[in-house]
């Protein structure tokens, strides 16, 4: 009988030796894991995002309407049904990508001043290749008025075409667009110094002003006596002032959401770059503006 009792106190101890081994080794391999880990681990101030579809189905987007826009012109079935869902798939990514930017910078504060001087450079980047893209057309445009070919008649503007004066709606036009870049940037000021009323305010005045120009603009359209296809002077002129117009309705959409973002308390008086982005595309939108009113309305015409 004590045999037997001291070989179970024996078999308990050798038990408990091999569980207090194998929890020490357990200790020493998470030890080892957690310095591991702090080696590898990168430490910086960037924002690195998590996985999206976004980006795929934004290419999907702009694929089915470039090729259902194309199919659409040339008559083919079925053409403007993969336009409409280019279109649909296009304005849906739209919403959800911006939705999760708002997102990471509002409620989980990821753009701290680095992500934020990286967001800045790369609107700065963008503006400067719509620069480029306007200065495609006034290049065009100087260069088919500087020297006129003899199919338009050898004078600029061509023979036959009866021009829209520059001190009608244009003029008004230019009236608002100025106003409306004072107003935004009376709103700019408000909100760095919290003043919140002031900031909806300004806002209120510039989209109003912004939905004023877009309303004569497609009224001139309706009342112009030329129209595209009437020699290289239509073209450059409805080419320039068209895509001018598409920034402006661009330019309002961003302003407006703007405003939804500052009714909502989304900005602080340091932390509003979405709001400050599209003040300083609002603002190249002014001075694209005021470059096509002189060289196209006043001293093209």
């Amino acid at each position: 009988m004590t045999f037997y009792v001291n070989f179970l106190n024996n078999s308990m101890l050798k038990r408990l030796r091999n569980k207090n081994k194998l929890k020490n080794y357990n200790l020493i391999f998470i030890k080892q894991s957690i310095k591991t880990f702090n080696n590898i681990k990168t430490k910086h101030h960037w924002h690195l995002v998590d996985p999206s579809p976004w980006p795929l189905m934004a290419a999907i987007g702009a694929f089915s309407m470039t090729s259902g826009g194309v199919l659409f012109m040339h008559r083919y079935i079925g053409g403007d049904l993969l336009l409409k869902t280019g279109f649909f798939i296009t304005f849906f990514v739209m919403y959800t990508w911006w939705r999760d930017v708002i997102r990471e910078a509002t409620f989980e504060e990821q753009h701290n001043a680095a992500v934020q001087r990286g967001l800045r450079l790369g609107m700065i980047l963008f503006i400067v290749s719509e620069v480029m893209f306007f200065f495609a057309f006034f290049w065009a445009f100087f260069h088919s008025s500087l020297s006129p070919v003899f199919n338009i008649g050898g004078v600029w503007p061509p023979e036959a075409i009866t021009i829209i004066p520059a001190s009608g709606i244009p003029l008004t036009n230019t009236i608002f667009l100025l106003s409306s870049g004072a107003t935004v940037t009376w709103a700019h000021h408000a909100i760095r110094i919290r003043a919140k009323n002031h900031t909806v305010t300004g806002l209120i005045w510039t989209i109003l002003l912004a939905t004023a120009f877009t309303c004569l603009q497609g009224f001139e359209y309706l009342n112009a006596p030329f129209t595209i296809s009437d020699s290289v002077f239509g073209s450059c002129f409805y080419m320039t002032t068209g895509f001018h117009g598409f920034h402006v309705l661009i330019g309002t959409c961003c302003l407006f959401v703007s405003l939804v973002r500052v009714v909502f308390n989304h900005f602080t008086s340091t932390h509003h770059f979405g709001f400050e982005s599209g003040i300083w595309y609002w603002h190249f939108v002014d001075v694209v503006w005021l470059f096509l009113f002189i060289a196209v309305y006043w001293w093209g015409c």
